[in-house]
């Protein structure tokens, strides 16, 4: 990986909802400190910060739109001054939103994706910025999965789920890399 400019740094929906137990059992307890370790060098490089927000539209989520509570943002990773936040009701974090325009107007070729939650909105959102041509660098350690029941009714750990995923979208939609990995390409530039 060779960062010839600073890429966006994408931190998807770290918000207070995801604390609550309607989720399951999660991995990664780490992620939110990690995305801050990252939050705190693309401030000091003075680099794009851009923020999704999950404003769901299903009344049962701990993201309703309607639940001020659970739609804020945590505060180890909460939105600075100038700093963008795109609001969505979907996984991926180019639909319905403004941020492949953004990314355009700005000429940003690259993006590295952290956030909440791995098999959701990190997933459909690392997908569709690879197919949309950016080059893509997803966080493996500021990221989280959740547990899952899949349609036969077995339980699938969310270390289990946060494996597979990066396994699937490696090479073909993204290079995955860890926190320490690229801030150490960071501060060699």
């Amino acid at each position: 990986m060779n960062l010839l400019e600073l890429p966006a740094l994408l931190i998807l929906d770290v918000q207070k909802g995801f604390d609550d137990p309607y989720w399951g059992k999660r991995n990664n307890q780490e992620a939110e400190g990690n995305i801050a370790r990252l939050l705190t060098e693309w401030r000091n490089k003075n680099g794009h910060i851009i923020y999704t927000k999950h404003l769901s539209l299903d009344p049962a989520s701990p993201l309703h739109h309607r639940n001020s509570l659970g739609t804020e943002f945590k505060e180890i990773t909460k939105p600075g001054d100038g700093e963008v936040i795109f609001s969505k009701n979907v996984n991926s974090g180019f639909i319905g939103t403004e941020l492949e325009s953004y990314l355009k107007k700005n000429q940003i070729k690259s993006v590295v994706i952290t956030g909440l939650s791995t098999q959701h909105c990190v997933s459909t959102t690392t997908r569709m910025s690879g197919n949309l041509g950016f080059n893509t660098l997803l966080v493996s350690d500021a990221i989280a999965a959740f547990e899952i029941t899949d349609n036969k009714g077995v339980k699938h750990t969310a270390d289990s789920i946060q494996e597979l995923e990066l396994a699937m979208l490696q090479k073909e939609f993204a290079t995955i890399v860890p926190t320490d990995d690229l801030l150490k390409q960071l501060s060699q530039q």
